[in-house]
């Protein structure tokens, strides 16, 4: 088991995703340090396209939670076929990015620690991209919890992550050693701060959630990402009721 991730290593990380506002695209648009080549960056658009178009398929509709949006790269496709989001995010620079790209009054913000934050109302469906691998070892069953009563019954729940692979990160970045949760960021200006990075096994993780009453089928691309999705199942007096 490994050790308990320390309050300030948290704290730590906070800061790190607020001070990277401005530098997340990169990643994702495999710009600067995250440039892999063009063979390596065309695999990571198509397999980023392969969750982007299962999430399109998922259809989740209705009154949606967005934990940790970022930039909105993922709130403007949840848009596309939910009624209104409430995104919710630990950074003011992210959600200044994310509001200005998307422009729309059917998004709520809300700034929150996403480690303290309870849920004060339920929500049709749940998403989170690129954050549980944030989440460390020790608080996911604390955080499965709260997804569980922020979820209606029958309510969706879609999320994607990376898979443990190099070439994903900057390359001037190295990976935490298997058992190993943490490891160090570095920002375009060479600053350095230590994160929480942790890699799911996805049998086990449909377990982990199962334990929550959350129904989810977890999948993985060829190389970079992991993404889940299902719902929260309906108390056994419902589900009898309707039998």
């Amino acid at each position: 088991m490994s050790q308990e991730v320390p309050a300030r290593v948290l704290d730590e990380m906070m800061t790190y995703y607020r001070e990277r506002a401005n530098e997340y695209d990169e990643w994702f648009y495999r710009r600067g340090r995250y440039d892999r080549g063009s063979q390596s960056n065309a695999l990571w658009f198509a397999e980023a396209d392969e969750v982007f178009n299962a999430l399109a398929r998922f259809q989740m509709q209705g009154e949606l939670l967005e934990i940790a949006p970022g930039t909105g790269i993922w709130t403007e496709r949840l848009l596309k076929t939910a009624s209104t989001v409430t995104a919710i995010d630990a950074s003011t620079e992210m959600i200044a990015i994310n509001r200005a790209r998307i422009n729309s009054d059917r998004v709520e913000y809300i700034l929150a620690d996403l480690f303290t934050w309870q849920p004060s109302r339920m929500y049709d469906g749940i998403f989170f991209g690129f954050w549980l691998s944030h989440v460390p070892l020790e608080r996911l069953d604390p955080f499965l919890d709260m997804l569980a009563a922020a979820l209606r019954p029958g309510g969706q729940i879609f999320f994607v992550d990376g898979r443990r692979e190099p070439t994903s990160t900057a390359s001037n970045h190295q990976l935490p050693t298997e058992g190993a949760q943490l490891m160090i960021r570095k920002l375009n200006d060479g600053r350095a701060f230590e994160i929480v990075k942790n890699f799911y096994d996805p049998v086990a993780l449909v377990g982990r959630f199962a334990q929550h009453g959350l129904d989810v089928t977890v999948q993985e691309t060829a190389t970079f990402f992991l993404y889940g999705d299902g719902e929260k199942g309906k108390p056994i007096i419902q589900a009898l009721a309707h039998m």
